[in-house]
């Protein structure tokens, strides 16, 4: 649990806050797995701290959702437009 805490500080996923009336809070918990090995024989525990977002009010705590996701169909049309065109494809990160 202490490794899980360090790695949500240093990678600043979150930062404690002093409690407002005003604002709905978000409550979390811990999810702990064993991982195992092929042979059956523990490998090592995980800990995770996950956020129960089902607790959210729209338009209280958000106002829209975004997920950035694309179609399969759409990454081949642009490869295809771009491949009968020339172009030289480059990916991002």
């Amino acid at each position: 649990m202490q490794a899980e805490k360090n790695a949500l500080h240093n990678n600043k996923t979150w930062t404690l806050v002093p409690r407002q009336a005003t604002i709905n809070i978000i409550s979390s918990k811990w999810v702990f797995k064993i991982k195992t090995r092929s042979d059956g024989s523990i490998e090592r525990y995980k800990a995770r701290l996950v956020a129960r977002g089902f607790s959210q009010q729209p338009g209280l705590d958000y106002d829209e959702t975004f997920s950035p996701v694309i179609k399969p169909s759409t990454i081949q049309l642009i490869l295809t437009i771009g491949l009968s065109q020339g172009w030289s494809v480059k990916q991002l990160m």
